[in-house]
């Protein structure tokens, strides 16, 4: 790649096409995302990708176009959420490597990748690398924000790269079985047909990184578990990674109840959005109270989301947003 910063355009040149292909995208997807949230012009001449635009702002999307064709001359695809994640985050820092913490290996600067059996999983803000760093550090994690900010998926991504590479034995899910706002009354079928809906979420996580048979088979050895929260009183959970879910709808004896229950080489991390609380009136969420008393706990981190985190549809950082303010204003 070569360079070139004429007054007007910033000229970039990408010597291999079949890369160069790649890292504009279908239909060139890739670059009109881009020119979008940049608010630059992208023109592509053969081999050369010419730039317009304010000054720094050229040179930011100059940055990115570099950083995606890095990846792919590294062997790795870029997908939307690749450029997405460069937007975002910014181009890499130098170095790169592993660090030893807990016997636990995990890439340093500015990229951190969490490997599972079906895909590579990167945190594509400064809020979620910051979290996933939290995981590695810290025996038991919180995170909190709105939905869509990743909070839960990348607390399974990181179990499951936990459990591939034997730093943990299990893996265990759960989350308090409420409905949202709903009567939906005595459900058919056994008990785990009952639970299904509810832990639904966590299953497609967990699909994303583990293969069908796999999954089924660790199911039904019982070294993945998704349960309902209420399971886990009386249990000590010594080498696993446990997830709670939704956790602003426990209460606060169900959360003491769930964090009693670490044993020796596990992993706790807790997830909730406080503006979705579902417990019945005048019942104190027990994540807000988990908050409260645990803040000057050493060894256990807080991790928080805002809406310029989520990862979903743009629209949901606006819905976000709008509830936000409405919320204030009120």
């Amino acid at each position: 790649m070569t360079l070139d910063q004429p007054s007007k355009e910033v000229v970039l040149e990408f010597p291999d096409n079949r890369l160069l292909i790649d890292l504009c995208g279908p239909y060139d997807s890739h670059l009109t995302a881009i020119e979008t949230a940049l608010e630059v012009q992208i023109v592509r001449r053969g081999n050369v990708i010419g730039v317009m635009g304010e000054e720094g702002v050229q040179n930011r999307a100059a940055a990115v176009l570099n950083a995606l064709y890095l990846r792919l001359e590294a062997g790795k695809e870029v997908a939307p959420a690749d450029v997405d994640r460069e937007l975002r985050m910014g181009p890499s820092e130098a170095g790169t490597g592993t660090r030893q913490g807990d016997q636990l290996e995990m890439p340093v600067g500015n990229r951190i990748e969490i490997k599972t059996r079906k895909k590579l999983v990167e945190p594509r803000t400064d809020a979620q690398k910051a979290y996933v760093q939290s995981l590695f550090d810290n025996e038991l994690a919180f995170g909190i924000g709105p939905a869509g900010t990743g909070k839960t998926y990348l607390a399974v991504a990181v179990g499951v790269s936990m459990f591939i590479s034997g730093h943990v034995d299990k893996i265990i899910l759960c989350r308090p079985a409420v409905e949202a706002g709903e009567r939906l009354g005595f459900l058919p079928g056994t008990q785990e047909e009952k639970v299904d809906p509810y832990m639904q979420p966590l299953y497609d996580a967990l699909n994303d990184f583990l293969p069908g048979k796999q999954l089924a088979k660790l199911k039904e050895e019982k070294t993945i578990e998704i349960a309902p929260l209420a399971f886990m009183r009386g249990r000590t959970l010594s080498r696993a990674f446990v997830v709670l879910d939704e956790a602003q709808n426990a209460t606060t004896m169900q959360m003491k109840m769930f964090l009693t229950r670490l044993g020796e080489g596990s992993r706790m991390v807790i997830t909730g959005d406080r503006t979705q609380i579902d417990l019945p009136r005048g019942v104190p969420s027990g994540l807000s109270d988990a908050e409260r008393l645990l803040k000057s706990v050493p060894k256990i981190s807080f991790n928080y989301f805002t809406s310029k985190d989520v990862v979903r549809h743009p629209l949901v950082a606006a819905i976000i947003e709008a509830y936000e303010a409405d919320t204030e204003a009120g």
